[in-house]
């Protein structure tokens, strides 16, 4: 039962302390959305497709199972103040905007006005809430269901760091404040408060609270090395003009927004390395407290270096994922090696996906040192507590 009212505290006072970041992020930075120069006088809600009027379509000839052309639709709007209204209207079908609908479909619809009436509606993407919320479901019954009551806290210490990042790290870089301290602060946030809600306070939990924090931000300091020596701002072609059109109407710092990045990417892999060397060492400290500190850190480099077998390769994997098309374009273009290796994106990503990876490496011995020094310190500090006394 105390186990149970520990937990139901430290979960209660994470759910404060988030919304506490949420209430305060206002105050932190109130500039509020910043205006579409291009999308002027356009309102966008849901709508469902009541039925195809006429469609002109063909498969396109290079794609398979793409059609391109045209429909003639009727849909009814279901959101905002034009909620019930029905119209008709032709949805333009192409490879780029390539939204095919049937009777029934939901969609999100672009509302053009002018003058204050409606001058066009067209089709802005599907309606996809409905899947979202679907997965997000499952995904915490699942947790909940086979995790229980460490389930229940893995999902609160996951709302508290998404918190964190849109309510105060964001915030503090639209401010002004530098991207990597920024990032600083929500790493160290969320570790600590991580941590202290799954595995409580303990000897433990410091020792892998200490090895993730090294562990980001020797990550951090790599990136940031090698990312000036190689002269990447961190800004890649595809969204450097929208970072730029942000920073004029804001206080954000253009450059270090590519480490802040690596510093919240690497997080959870190095969270994951420390929990789990702190954890087995402190296990083998257990069951044979005589183990020297040299013993134990040995045992924790044993674990660590089956772990690094797969840990090393996440985030360089998570990072050619998230670029798989700009991999395919690289791979099929007729690039010479002088060329590929110095596009602003490959060097990017080579340096967040190296830099991670060493920092989730360098855990392994930091936290594996951090474990067998505060673990043997409690015996030290037991037997300095009896005095010798001659008979």
């Amino acid at each position: 039962m105390n186990k149970f009212k520990s937990d139901a505290i430290m979960i209660i006072i994470t759910i404060l302390f988030s919304i506490a970041i949420f209430l305060c992020s206002k105050n932190i930075y109130s500039g509020g959305f910043i205006a579409d120069k291009l999308s002027k006088n356009v309102e966008y809600c849901k709508a469902t497709v009541t039925s195809i009027i006429n469609e002109s379509l063909e498969k396109d000839q290079y794609l398979n199972n793409v059609q391109i052309g045209a429909q003639t639709i009727s849909l009814e709007i279901s959101s905002g103040d034009l909620k019930g209204n029905e119209y008709e209207i032709v949805n333009r079908i192409s490879r780029l905007y390539n939204y095919k609908v049937n009777e029934g479909t939901k969609v999100i619809v672009g509302i053009y006005r002018k003058d204050g009436e409606i001058s066009d509606l067209s089709i802005y993407s599907y309606d996809r809430s409905g899947a979202l919320i679907g997965i997000i479901s499952i995904f915490l019954a699942v947790i909940i269901i086979i995790g229980g009551i460490r389930g229940l806290k893995a999902i609160v210490s996951l709302i508290f760091t998404i918190v964190s990042i849109i309510y105060l790290m964001i915030p503090l870089m639209l401010r002004g404040v530098s991207p990597i301290f920024s990032a600083i602060i929500i790493a160290i946030l969320s570790v600590v408060i991580t941590m202290i809600l799954i595995s409580g306070k303990s000897k433990k939990t410091i020792v892998a609270i200490l090895g993730t924090i090294l562990g980001v931000i020797i990550s951090g300091t790599i990136a940031l090395v090698f990312g000036k020596l190689a002269h990447l701002s961190g800004i890649t072609m595809e969204d450097a003009e929208s970072i730029m059109y942000i920073a004029e109407g804001t206080g954000l710092k253009v450059t270090g927004i590519m480490f802040a990045g690596i510093l919240v990417a690497s997080l959870g892999a190095v969270m994951d390395v420390a929990m789990s060397i702190s954890s087995s060492v402190f296990e083998i400290y257990q069951i044979n407290p005589n183990r020297s500190s040299k013993e134990l850190f040995i045992s924790g480099m044993n674990i660590g270096r089956d772990v690094i077998g797969t840990m090393a390769n996440t985030l360089i994997l998570a990072f050619a994922g998230g670029s798989l098309t700009t991999l395919l374009m690289i791979f099929t273009s007729s690039m010479t090696a002088d060329q590929l290796f110095n596009i602003d994106i490959v060097g990017t990503e080579i340096i967040q996906g190296v830099a991670g990876s060493i920092g989730i490496v360098l855990t392994v011995p930091i936290t594996a040192l951090i474990a067998s020094y505060l673990y043997k310190s409690e015996i030290r500090n037991k037997h300095k507590n009896y005095k010798v006394v001659k008979s």
